[in-house]
Order: C-alpha cells, then structure tokens, then sequence
C-alpha cells in the first residue's frame, strides 16, 4: 500500500502518553494534520500539555476522548485519515481474548474509515527478547527483527509473559486483517527502553524508565527482577522511527523494525552517569539496592554473561528510514533536565548543593 501522503492526517492513539505525546510534537513540526486521541479530552492534568502544542490555536492539531474499551470509539476519528499510529497500550496484556478484541475494533474502525493507507502499531522489544528461558540468549545471541522469544517453552504462559505474547499477537492480527482488506498495511514498530525529556509533569511516573531515572534521583535504586542491561532508544528517535515507517516507500505489510541505539548500558553505569554529565547539579548518586531472592542472585552473574554477548541489530530501521539514534548520554542528561523542570522532582543532593529556584 502506499505511504502517507506528506502534510496529511494522522491519529496518534495513547497522544497524552511519553511516545505518543512525541509521535503528535514530530508529525506537527513536519507540516501533518493531527488527531490527538486520549482516555479523556477534559483531563488537563493528562492532556492539557497537548494543548500547548504548535497548531492546538489553528485546529491542525485536535483531542479526542477515546477509551481503548469501548468498541468502535474511533470509528469517527479515523475518517479522513490517511495514516494510524497506534501507540496506545491495552489494560491488561495478560488477558490475551481481550487484547485482539481490542485490536479488531481498532481494525474495523480503519476499514470503515475508507480513508487510512497505512498503520504503525507500537509493539515492544520484548516481542524480540523476552525469554522464560535466558540460556536462549546464548543460542540466538543476534537480536533483531525475525527473532522472536522461543514461544515452544512451556513457561511461556500469559501469566508469565502476557506483555510479550499480547504484542506479538497485536502484531499478526493487524497485519492479517490488513492482508485480508487489501486496502491498507500494518507496520510494526519494537521500541526498546525509552529514554529522554517528559512533556507532561504526569509522564515522570507513567513509564518504567523515566520512573526509574526518577527513583536514582530521589536517591534510591532496585535492581530489576532479572537482571539484564537498559537497552535504550531516545523518544525522540522513537517517534522519528514511528512517523519514517508512515512515510516510508520501502516497507510492506506484516513488516516490524526495531528502535534502538544498541548501546547497553548498566544499571550501575546509568545511575552514575547522572553526576558524570551533570556534575553541577551534584547529584548524591545512591547505591544500587539488590533485592532479588538468593536463587537470582547467585545466578546474576550469568544472566549478565548471557546478555553482554548479545548482538544487537537495527540496520533495518535505518535502511528505510533516515532516523538516526542519538547517543544514551543525551537522551539521559535531557531525560534528567525535563524531571527537574517540567516533573518537579527533587533530587538528593550532596552537602553544597541547591536546585536553582
């Protein structure tokens, strides 16, 4: 099918959201017609940011209340579109006969639209990398598009895995029914960690990573579950890669591309860094709480063993896009910037040191 037309309309769905909000800014800054969709238009304190926005005065940007759990609430929304990014997430990932019952309302609403020529749909990394089973790692050590979590392993459940499976299911339902349609194609993208400035004060708590920066901030930092390295894509590149596959004339249907930079930093070395790119801030850097049970901790040093010989690819993003990935220290020192002035958190500091007030 075709690309999107430039300067068209697109419906960002989960708008108010950390991606979403910065799929919506990118479209504006390159000349496209907006449609912003949020749980609840009226909510200022979630989606009053977007109100600010270039084009919210002139209507090139408009808010639309529209609630992922109730059918057809994008029926009127999508007409006249030409492109969908549907960056929102479901409840409950776990619950995998809703996950494509959302999906197939999201669906019949492009079908009715008459309109939409191409969708991207925001899936995960952890439709590539997430394995019951990390000993998986060392057997398919390269990581990109057409590796997908051994889904033969009987621990692979939705009770275990739901947000894994959930996004490689959104995956193949799009991209059959835009099969069957012939009318429209379905891209998928696979952001990894997102990492980079908040647009909305709500945003610092709403996503794991810039939560987590939050954490290192306020002065204390769990290791997760098991371990693994942050694997990061700045948000802005991210959005980047979700407009460049609505535009791009070298992708087909069924298609996914991963959006990351390949770097692999610890956790360690991310809550270092703070104090290192900005050592005038004087971030009172804290130490890195283990708290996994005696099992995981004695077999830490294997899972990071496993992980560190992993290969990571995303030669095919940057093959049909002209994105490019900025480097973790930006996304990072930016990330930490926005926190402190949009977020208004604050941060533990050392002895002589004050936030500017």
């Amino acid at each position: 099918m075709a690309p999107i037309p430039k300067g068209g309309t697109v419906a960002v769905t989960g708008a108010a959201g950390f991606i979403g909000s910065w799929v919506v800014r990118r479209l504006l800054d390159k000349g496209y017609r907006v449609r912003a969709c949020v749980r609840d238009a009226n909510n200022e304190e979630r989606a009053g940011f977007l109100k600010k926005m270039p084009g919210y005065a002139s209507n090139r940007l408009t808010l639309h209340s529209a609630d992922l759990d109730n059918d057809g609430c994008f029926d009127e929304i999508f007409k006249g579109c030409q492109g969908v990014a549907h960056v929102s997430h479901v409840s409950d990932y776990s619950d995998h006969e809703y996950v494509q019952r959302v999906c197939n309302h999201i669906i019949n609403s492009v079908n009715q639209s008459d309109s939409v020529n191409r969708v991207v749909v925001t899936s995960s990394v952890a439709a590539v990398i997430s394995e019951m089973d990390l000993r998986e790692l060392v057997r398919r050590p390269v990581l990109y598009e057409d590796r997908y979590p051994d889904e033969s392993n009987p621990r692979r459940t939705p009770d275990s895995q739901g947000y894994s499976m959930g996004k490689v299911i959104a995956q193949r339902v799009f991209s059959d029914a835009a099969d069957k349609s012939g009318n429209w194609d379905a891209i998928t993208c696979c952001p990894a960690d997102n990492v980079g400035p908040i647009q909305s004060e709500h945003q610092k708590t709403y996503g794991p990573w810039q939560s987590n920066i939050r954490k290192m901030l306020e002065g204390a930092y769990e290791q997760s579950w098991v371990y693994r390295p942050w694997m990061p894509v700045d948000v802005r590149d991210d959005a980047e890669a979700h407009i460049g596959l609505l535009e791009s004339v070298h992708v087909d249907n069924g298609e996914r591309y991963i959006a990351w930079s390949t770097e692999t930093p610890t956790v360690e070395e991310v809550c270092a860094s703070i104090n290192r790119l900005l050592p005038e801030l004087g971030h009172d850097t804290p130490e890195v709480t283990e708290v996994h049970p005696e099992k995981l901790q004695a077999r830490e040093e294997m899972y990071r063993r496993n992980w560190a010989q992993c290969d990571l690819r995303n030669d095919r993003i940057r093959a049909v896009t002209p994105v490019t990935f900025r480097p973790f220290d930006e996304s990072l020192r930016d990330c930490v910037e926005s926190l402190l002035t949009i977020g208004n958190v604050k941060p533990k500091l050392r002895e002589g040191f004050k936030l500017q007030s």
